[in-house]
């Protein structure tokens, strides 16, 4: 890093870490309540109502006047009163005032918006990461310096909690070890000559760059139901194809990533499914409106309401058959068109891509069905994954179980049409397994071809497979750092944060867009889309139904309401997560396409918002006239038309 980014990012911290303490301090009155916190618990005065710890219902005992619950050290977010705020609490031996500190409840967005802002600024997202989680760390420790130990003391947390706990969880473990599969098996399918056999063949179809980036929009919406999958198998397989032509890694990443997520989320059966009906069915509880509709009723029937997924597939198109592009994506296509460099010249340390020589072997033929087959069986094997891990889950929750637990009979044993199995077997699966499976089976069918063909003996098959895993390797680290950064996120309540910023204004018509921005807000700033759901369901719904009822309107124009306000949850949560550079996906579309990751983010982040701001006039545009099938796809028609305006507009042609 440069001397002069050095002392900036000192200036940064230097400011946040002499700043927060007085923050604190400025901040940290009676809070209506004199709190107290001994060796007997935490104490609230006798006129506290309505006590929540960390989301949970507390139950005080009146001691001498004052209520008094027994809780364990560490950070609390506590709701009494009707009000909320974030305390840390030290274990109370030897009772000071200082055991019981109040941290702000604004200081929570600082940690993403560091490791972002960071990030944008230097184009080297590791550090950027690290400094968030570090700063996150330092917040969640209760803002305490004990001299320069308190300091320390966070950086030495963001090692042995933050990153150890990012990678304590099996199904970031599951991610990981996925990507090094895929990553591994690319790497044998484009030395054993498999890969340059399918630009071979590609080219008889992808024969101009237009043709290219629709081939790789159609495999894109193709395979629809893992976007995980989606982008490591089209960025790897259509890297090359891509490459041919001199398009951009920027403009194959945007194609990646916004295809992977939007299709999935709205796709009737994907590993997203299980996720979405289990928010959307504990949030419909007692919901007179949707109440007798199950979750999956409720989910075909937000659909009209799917604005963002729709149009950003819908634009990718436009941009792709008209060749027009804008903004950063512009600068970055003719840059590929006019020097041939696909990806930028400047790139830093911190490039997602692969670094490791992965051409042909010599001698090897060039034929595209050895890496068609490995490619197609991870198609498969997910699929057959997702199967068998949802019918074993569906068995186990039957009131009445068939004699066997084979597949047929399971599928025979439940309730409703083809399609409703389907959903429910899906959406009761364990993606996690299934990939794994597919991945592993994948490399098995690469390793195979490769050596029962003579094309590589052992040896070289298991170096080119290290060489895979050591080309994932940079993508690794950052994911681990993103969920790194989530941990604090969620111990310090940022979405609380959120939503209480915005959560006054609460007009039924205003609702859809305050609830689109909430959503997009949480997810750029967790980088997560299933968090957000999983945050905001239980409360958009509820409050939706409370505001329209209020409101006094009938169940009808409610229950409108509400399908639009769960398709936005949905939509917007995928717009922050294109726009995040923290999100996962947003990381792994940079790695498949190996394009610098800061690069991607920066030139995606134009077209996303351009889209977004489409999808929330439309969202809001379909509440006031009263919602209803035709009327979305009107207003769908409507969108696309404005986008068409746009891209012909503000777009210049790149041929």
């Amino acid at each position: 890093m440069p001397s002069h980014k050095l002392i900036i990012v000192a200036l940064i911290f230097g400011f946040f870490f002499a700043f927060s303490p007085l923050a604190a301090q400025a901040d940290n009155g009676d809070w209506l309540y004199e709190l107290e916190y001994t060796a007997d618990g935490l104490t609230f005065p006798a006129a506290a109502e309505g006590v929540e710890i960390n989301g949970e219902t507390i139950e005080l005992t009146v001691t001498g006047g004052k209520k008094v619950v027994v809780i364990e050290p560490g950070l609390k977010l506590i709701k009494a009163n009707g009000r909320t705020a974030l305390y840390h609490i030290k274990d109370a031996a030897g009772a000071t005032p200082n055991h019981l500190r109040r941290i702000p409840l604004w200081l929570s967005i600082l940690p993403p918006l560091i490791a972002i802002g960071l990030a944008l600024i230097f184009k080297e997202v590791l550090i950027s990461l690290f400094a968030g989680v570090w700063v996150g760390a330092f917040l969640a420790g209760g803002l305490r310096f004990e001299g320069f130990l308190g300091i320390i003391k966070s950086l030495l947390a963001t090692a042995d909690h933050y990153i150890l706990d990012a990678l304590n969880d099996g199904g970031h473990l599951s991610v990981i070890l996925f990507s090094l599969l895929i990553g591994g098996m690319v790497a044998i399918i484009s030395r054993n000559g498999g890969m340059a056999g399918v630009v071979q063949r590609m080219t008889k179809y992808a024969t101009t760059p237009k043709s290219a980036q629709v081939i790789t929009w159609v495999l894109g919406v193709a395979i629809f139901f893992d976007d995980y999958a989606n982008t490591l198998i089209v960025g790897n397989t259509m890297r090359s194809v891509t490459d041919r032509f001199k398009i951009s890694r920027e403009k194959l990443a945007y194609i990646v990533d916004s295809t992977a997520a939007p299709v999935a989320s709205i796709a009737f059966i994907t590993t997203w499914i299980g996720a979405e009906l289990g928010y959307i069915g504990d949030a419909s509880e007692g919901t007179a409106a949707l109440a007798d509709l199950t979750p999956y009723a409720i989910f075909l029937e937000s659909l009209k309401y799917s604005f963002y997924p729709i149009l950003t597939l819908a634009f990718i198109l436009m941009l792709v058959l008209m060749q027009r592009d804008y903004g950063p994506m512009l600068k970055a296509e003719k840059r590929a068109r006019e020097t041939g460099l696909v990806k930028a010249a400047d790139e830093g340390a911190d490039e997602v891509g692969e670094t490791e020589d992965l051409t042909p072997v010599k001698g090897a033929p060039l034929r595209a069905r050895n890496a068609v087959i490995p490619v197609v069986t991870v198609i498969i094997m997910t699929i057959v994954g997702l199967l068998d891990t949802g019918l074993a889950s569906v068995y186990d929750g039957l009131a009445n179980p068939p004699g066997s637990d084979g597949w047929g009979a399971t599928w025979a044993a439940m309730d409703g049409g083809f399609f409703t199995k389907l959903g429910e077997v899906i959406g009761s699966a364990d993606s996690y397994v299934a990939l794994l499976w597919a991945s592993i089976s994948g490399v098995v069918m690469a390793v195979i071809l490769s050596v029962s063909q003579g094309i590589m003996n052992m040896e070289q098959t298991m170096g080119s497979l290290t060489s895979g895993f050591k080309a994932m390797f940079s993508a690794i680290m950052i994911l681990t750092l993103a969920w790194a950064l989530a941990i604090t996120t969620e111990e310090l309540h940022t979405a609380t944060f959120l939503v209480d910023l915005l959560g006054d204004s609460l007009n039924p018509y205003f609702l859809p867009p305050i609830i689109f921005i909430l959503s997009a807000l949480i997810s750029f700033s967790t980088g997560s889309s299933w968090s957000t759901m999983a945050i905001l369901y239980p409360i958009a719904i509820p409050l939706t139904a409370a505001v329209a009822a209020g409101a006094g309107w009938d169940l009808d124009a409610t229950q409108g309401l509400l399908y639009n306000v769960i398709s936005i949850v949905l939509a917007a949560s995928v717009l922050g997560d294109h726009c995040s550079p923290i999100s996962d996906t947003t990381i792994l579309s940079s790695l498949a396409s190996d394009c610098n990751h800061i690069d991607h983010v920066s030139t995606q982040l134009p077209y996303a918002l351009t889209v977004g701001v489409v999808a929330l006039v439309l969202g809001f545009l379909a509440s006031v006239l009263g919602g209803g099938w035709v009327l979305c796809m009107l207003l769908m028609l409507v969108g696309m038309a404005v986008l068409y305006g746009v891209v012909r507009w503000r777009g210049q042609v790149v041929l």
